[in-house]
């Protein structure tokens, strides 16, 4: 196995097709899916030559946590669809590789199990639900499990329209669940209906629509955690999102999985990054598959890339150290890419990394 698509191939084999369909599917006709792929397709890298780096320094430290490698994992949920010990064979992987390990609300083992597996960083995301106090007990139990920031993924006040899960009546079954929160809350994504997507009735029962940026004082005052706002695309919202106290944004359109149509993420990031300045970190996902990927997106001014479908590769294909051998691969063919590049360590990459010709068109 020696890149994130060997890894796809294998766990394509060995994972249930309904299951597969909910890791690789995107909204609607998957437009924006294929748009955070080819975005990176119309990059190129400015190689320099003489600059005497024989080696590449990939180490970065955010809120206070040093880590091996920029190229973290990215909140997914209830992992033991893919691997009998979940999330924690999950953390054991990342924390191999240095890396961060942001751990999906809707995990399928315990936020405290986790965090005893974890040897780096985690974070825990969270979605903003109607029932706040569930929300405020998730984010006192990550505290005092020793997490180090809340992500609130604040794309989703209706989920998109993932015609592969409704085809297919995707639920949540196997004895797979999501540990850490209330049976009650959680049972509608049980409940199969053909034609429908489990997942999607229970968004739709669980997730309050009426989110806006006045209650993100409420969660600041549930927790002394850094706050990271995930699902930023727009200079307007990162704007707000500094306005607001935010700590971090992730500039991310949810692998596709939202609003179908929807600019790529790396075609984002420039605004974003530029409308914050140095007021916060920008982090990234959606779309990176290889370690150069991860360099463009470093270039254009993100601090951490995250990965959401290739550590779930890894984890079906071989566990805990399959989720290290994809961090560790995209981490070892970014230094390569950095090397080549002249640039000996992350705080080396800039615009000049890139070709400026090749950001200049958005995809249609």
């Amino acid at each position: 196995m020696l890149t994130a698509s060997d890894y796809r191939h294998s766990a394509q084999r060995l994972v249930e097709p309904d299951v597969w369909d909910f890791i690789e599917g995107g909204a609607e006709d998957e437009r924006t899916l294929a748009a955070n792929l080819r975005a990176f397709d119309r990059v190129r890298l400015r190689p320099r030559v003489l600059a005497g780096v024989s080696d590449a320094d990939t180490t970065v430290s955010l809120f206070g946590t040093g880590y091996a490698t920029p190229i973290g994992v990215a909140p997914t949920a209830y992992h033991r669809l893919v691997d009998a010990e979940g999330e924690v064979a999950t953390a054991r992987g990342a924390g191999a590789a240095g890396a961060l390990f942001v751990v999906g609300m809707f995990a399928s083992r315990t936020i405290e199990d986790v965090a005893a597996a974890a040897t780096s960083g985690l974070w825990l995301q969270l979605y903003w639900l109607r029932r706040r106090d569930v929300m405020r007990t998730l984010a006192e139990r990550a505290e005092r499990a020793g997490y180090g920031a809340i992500m609130l993924t604040v794309d989703v006040p209706r989920m998109g329209r993932r015609w592969r899960d409704m085809r297919n009546g995707f639920t949540i079954g196997g004895g797979v669940a999501a540990v850490n929160i209330d049976p009650a809350v959680m049972a509608s994504a049980h409940e199969r209906d053909e034609g429908r997507s489990a997942i999607a009735r229970h968004t739709a029962d669980a997730f309050d629509p009426t989110l806006a940026w006045a209650d993100l004082a409420w969660l600041r005052s549930c927790t002394r955690l850094p706050l990271v706002l995930k699902g930023i695309l727009t200079a307007e919202d990162a704007a707000l999102a500094a306005a607001h106290g935010a700590d971090a944004v992730v500039v991310s359109n949810h692998g596709g999985r939202q609003l179908d149509g929807a600019v790529a993420s790396l075609d984002a990031l420039a605004e974003v990054v530029e409308a914050v300045g140095d007021r916060l970190p920008v982090l990234f996902d959606g779309g990176v598959r290889r370690g150069a990927d991860a360099l463009a997106a470093i270039a254009l001014g993100a601090r951490m890339v995250l990965l959401g479908r290739p550590p779930l590769w890894g984890l079906a294909t071989g566990g805990a150290d399959g989720v290290a051998g994809v961090l560790r691969a995209a981490t070892g063919e970014l230094a390569h890419a950095m090397v080549l590049a002249g640039r000996p360590a992350l705080a080396a990459l800039d615009r000049s990394a890139v070709r400026p010709s090749s950001l200049s068109g958005a995809d249609a």
